[in-house]
């Protein structure tokens, strides 16, 4: 039986799920159509609270089929703030640093989102070429001029990407900053979405840049104040800068941690405002779309239909998933092997399959 099968077996009282996907290595067959809000309301914090038993009893057998996916190794739930599932797969554990790769890519944006509230960057219309004029190509394409730093949140710099096929000589260059702006042109600037790691790279090189600080270093300060939140390794290229948006060590606790800051709008458990509750609204409104997938895609965070309400998520190689269903309180974590893409084995739509089904069981 395929995997998405098992998942999907009948629960009795349980609502059809939202199929979907993320950005992937390959096209996939269409599917249905993504969530598009124009723009993403950020709730106020909800009070601490449970759901009925039998509502949390639902996700048992739910969770108990999960094991048939193979690279599955934790999911992590929570409801308004009250831990409900920490399970661990195949030796996996919840405490234990796993690399969520691409899915730092929501980090990288709140760190961006918490320097332009500080001051230390301009705004999502600042242009890039200034702030990284050391690394720009002797005879630049115009076109650089034109790229702020919300193009590079959005995906939409119009760079040829560092992702995919390409991404094995990008990281096999000397200087990785001066690499990804050396790419050619394949779009305009704010054109289609072309999804790579290049782009928050750059992000990481400049919020180094700006403040004379590694990356690392601002986030274990800037978000040093949410319980439960930390990061215990993160790679660094050939210059010393903290690889924006891959390579990132972090217990999937601490990435759950992450996704209740922002399903609370921002503020940490205490009632400390960290991230500005206006940088989220903006991180979730829809700005393009995955040409894969059609999710659509804000300031490092997708977003698709799942149980009948949008559902953010942030999305890493091999199946390193974040998920933010504001309407219902609920947030998110799996974490998976990484040695073959999600996109491509189809682990990511049972990862889906998987968030969509706990959501509706929740209710």
């Amino acid at each position: 039986m395929h995997r998405r099968s098992l998942i999907a077996a009948p629960l009795l009282l349980l609502a059809s799920r939202a199929l979907g996907q993320g950005e992937g290595a390959a096209p996939a067959a269409p599917g249905a159509a993504a969530a598009s809000p124009s723009r993403a309301a950020v709730p106020s914090p909800a009070a601490t609270a449970s759901p009925p038993p039998d509502r949390a009893a639902a996700l048992t057998p739910i969770l108990d089929r999960a094991a048939a996916l193979e690279p599955l190794r934790t999911v992590l739930v929570s409801r308004n703030g009250a831990p409900l599932v920490a399970r661990g797969y195949s030796g996996g554990r919840v405490d234990r640093p796993a690399n969520i790769k691409s899915a730092s890519k929501s980090i990288v944006s709140a760190l961006v989102g918490i320097a332009i509230d500080k001051g230390v960057l301009q705004g999502t219309g600042q242009k890039i070429a200034p702030l990284l004029r050391a690394d720009l190509p002797e005879n630049p394409d115009p076109r650089l001029d034109d790229i702020t730093i919300g193009h590079l949140l959005s995906m939409q710099a119009g760079l040829e990407r560092t992702s995919g096929p390409f991404y094995g000589r990008w990281i096999a260059s000397p200087n990785w900053v001066r690499a990804a702006l050396n790419r050619p042109f394949a779009d305009t600037p704010g054109g289609a979405m072309l999804y790579s790691t290049g782009s928050t790279h750059l992000l990481s090189a400049i919020l180094t840049r700006a403040t004379g600080r590694p990356t690392l270093a601002l986030a274990r300060d800037w978000l040093g104040a949410v319980e439960g939140f930390s990061i215990a390794n993160w790679e660094r290229d050939p210059q010393g800068i903290h690889f924006g948006g891959n390579q990132m060590a972090m217990r999937p606790t601490s990435l759950l941690a992450f996704a209740e800051l922002y399903r609370r709008g921002g503020r940490n458990a205490a009632g400390a405002r960290i991230v500005p509750e206006a940088w989220i609204a903006e991180s979730w409104r829809a700005r393009t779309a995955s040409r894969f997938t059609g999710d659509v895609y804000g300031y490092g965070w997708f977003t698709r239909e799942m149980a009948g309400s949008p559902a953010h998520y942030g999305w890493g190689y091999g199946g390193q998933m974040l998920y933010v269903a504001p309407a219902q309180g609920v947030s998110m974590v799996m974490t998976s092997t990484v040695d073959a893409p999600s996109g491509r084995t189809g682990h990511r739509d049972d990862l889906h399959a998987l968030a969509a089904d706990l959501l509706a069981a929740l209710g």
